[in-house]
């Protein structure tokens, strides 16, 4: 049996005390997917716009994750962007792109 996973895919730019990364692999649907590929094998339905890079989602194809339900379409995608607090435990958002 195999697991349909549903929700966000998206660019995070995330800071935190010790490092800052711009424009990474984010979203809910891509943690979790990345997470059930350990247990059994994850369908992924999801929406990204056409300033995706799709090719850094080939480590969930590597996991035997099933991509064709990911559509990418004309325009932005999801956008999120936080700073985390110093003791890791809070953040705050800077920025929401829908």
């Amino acid at each position: 049996m195999s697991i349909l996973c549903v929700g966000s895919i998206a660019l995070d730019s995330v800071e935190t005390p010790f490092a800052k990364a711009e424009r990474v692999l984010g979203g809910s649907a891509v943690f979790f997917a990345s997470a059930a590929t350990l247990f059994a094998p994850v369908r992924l339905v999801g929406v990204v716009g056409d300033d995706y890079p799709l090719d850094d989602l080939d480590f969930l194809t590597n996991r035997g994750a099933d991509l064709s339900g990911i559509e990418q379409r004309e325009g932005k995608s999801f956008f999120w962007a936080g700073r985390y607090h110093s003791d890791l435990s809070g953040r705050d958002t800077l920025a929401t792109e829908l």
